[in-house]
């Protein structure tokens, strides 16, 4: 693969990895995977979470395309493009760690962003955390955040349709 294919490939995988975080929380996070999920919206005091399991899934998401794109794995049948997609996935748990384990829940460093994107990506995650329970909710990307205020709308739909439990603090 030529060098533009091959940082094309890289930077559309960390891109598509956004959407495949968004689906995977709003569907599996929130549906049948809520038993690892839930204590990550629950108070506790603990170091590690059942929901840090998540991250070992998109390991081995990425070492499986690592070793299809590996010669030494894979022989004459490997994929190149498959270590570069891995490459990606890789670089997006990277900015995943440091974007919501890291600023959103301060788990690794202090910092509150007063202005500009970090701070609407820390509101719109609040936000997502303002329902009890699994059901409805806003807000299910990581990296992509939509303007809290319309966020809001869409929590106070929520509550007045019944589909979600509402922290009352955080959908006014």
């Amino acid at each position: 693969m030529s060098l533009p294919a091959i940082l094309l490939l890289v930077l559309a995988t960390v891109a598509g990895m956004e959407f495949v975080a968004w689906a995977s929380h709003k569907y599996i996070m929130h549906g049948f995977g809520w038993a690892w999920h839930r204590d990550h919206h629950e108070p506790h005091d603990k170091a590690l979470e059942k929901n840090d399991l998540f991250a070992l899934v998109g390991a081995a998401l990425s070492i499986s395309m690592f070793a299809l794109g590996s010669p030494m794995i894979m022989g004459a049948g490997a994929w190149e493009p498959g270590t570069w997609i891995g490459l990606g996935v890789l670089i997006y748990g990277i900015i995943y760690t440091l974007v919501h384990d890291g600023l959103v829940h301060q788990r690794w460093f202090r910092w509150v962003p007063r202005r500009g994107y970090a701070k609407r990506l820390v509101q719109a995650h609040k936000l997502h955390h303002a329902t009890l329970g699994k059901e409805g909710g806003v807000s299910f990307g990581f990296v992509l955040a939509r303007d809290p205020s319309k966020l809001k709308a869409e929590l106070r739909a929520q509550r007045e349709a019944g589909i979600a439990v509402v922290r009352e603090a955080l959908a006014e």
